[in-house]
C-alpha cells in the first residue's frame, strides 16, 4: 500500500495545485489504473507568509509551518512536503517538530543533479533563495555549487515570482526575459539551471532553456513517491 504524504501548501496555492496534479499524475504513472496519491494537504495562508518574509520573520514563520506539519503527522501523513523553495530557510524547525520524515526539497534537488554528473548549476528562484546561504549551502553538501543572476536580473526574476506568477500571471514577455537570464548562466559557466522556486515550473519548462533543466517541484514529487513506495529514494530517477 501507498503511504500517505503530507503536503504543507499555499505558498502559493497555484503552485500547490500542481504538487498535487504532479503527485497523482506520477502515481497513476507507475501504478496504473485508477491510483491515486495518498495525500493530505494543509494550505497557509500565503499573504501572512510573505509579510513575514518581507519583515525577516522567519522564526515566526518556522513556527506557523512547523505547527501545520504537527497537524499532517497527526491527519496520518506518513512522510511531509513543503511546497515552497524559499520556505525551506526554516526546513530545521519543521524537521524538528515531526516524527515522520520530512521530504528536504533542496536534498532531492541536489542529489538528482549530482547523479548527473554536473558540479555547477544556475539558479532561478525568489531573491531570498538566490541571495541567502541556505540553499547554497544545502547544495554545496552534495558537491554543486551555484551561480545566481546578477543585478538588476535578479530582482526581475523576483518580481516575476511575486508580481505575476503567484498571481496566477504567465506572460510571454517574462519568459523571454528568463530564457535570456538563463543564456547569460550559461555563459558563466553554469550547465544545467534549477527552477528553484515552485511557480516557475508555470512559466519554464525544458523547452525554454539552452540548458539541461532541473524542476524542483517535480523532483520533490518523484522522490516524494519514491519513498512512499518504497524505503528509499532513487537519487537517479527520471
Amino acid at each position: 500500500m501507498m503511504r500517505t504524504i503530507g503536503l504543507i501548501g499555499g505558498m502559493s496555492w497555484e503552485s500547490s495545485a500542481e504538487y498535487y496534479r504532479l503527485l497523482n499524475e506520477e502515481a497513476r504513472q507507475r501504478l496504473g489504473g485508477h491510483h491515486c496519491a495518498r495525500s493530505v494537504l494543509v494550505t497557509v495562508d500565503f499573504a501572512e507568509i510573505e509579510a513575514m518574509q518581507r519583515s525577516g520573520e522567519w522564526e515566526r514563520a518556522g513556527l506557523l509551518l512547523a505547527e501545520s506539519a504537527k497537524s499532517l503527522e497527526q491527519a496520518g501523513a506518513d512522510m511531509v512536503l513543503l511546497c515552497t523553495n524559499t520556505m525551506h530557510r526554516v526546513a530545521d524547525q519543521i524537521e524538528a517538530a515531526i516524527n515522520v520524515p520530512f521530504v528536504h526539497l533542496v536534498d532531492a534537488t541536489a542529489r538528482r543533479v549530482a547523479a548527473a554528473g554536473l558540479t555547477t548549476v544556475g539558479l532561478l528562484a525568489t531573491r531570498f533563495t538566490m541571495e541567502m546561504d541556505f540553499y547554497r549551502s544545502r547544495m554545496r553538501q552534495h558537491g554543486v555549487e551555484i551561480v545566481v543572476p546578477d543585478e538588476p536580473d535578479r530582482t526581475l526574476v523576483h518580481d516575476v515570482i511575486y508580481q505575476e506568477l503567484t498571481q496566477n500571471r504567465v506572460e510571454s514577455s517574462s519568459r523571454e526575459e528568463y530564457r535570456r537570464i538563463i543564456a547569460e548562466l550559461a555563459g558563466r559557466g553554469a550547465q544545467a539551471v534549477i527552477l528553484g522556486c515552485t511557480e516557475i515550473t508555470l512559466l519554464i519548462g525544458p523547452g525554454d532553456s539552452s540548458l539541461p533543466v532541473f524542476d524542483s517541484t517535480r523532483i520533490h514529487v518523484e522522490t516524494a513517491v519514491d519513498l512512499a513506495l518504497h524505503a528509499e529514494p532513487d537519487p537517479a530517477t527520471k
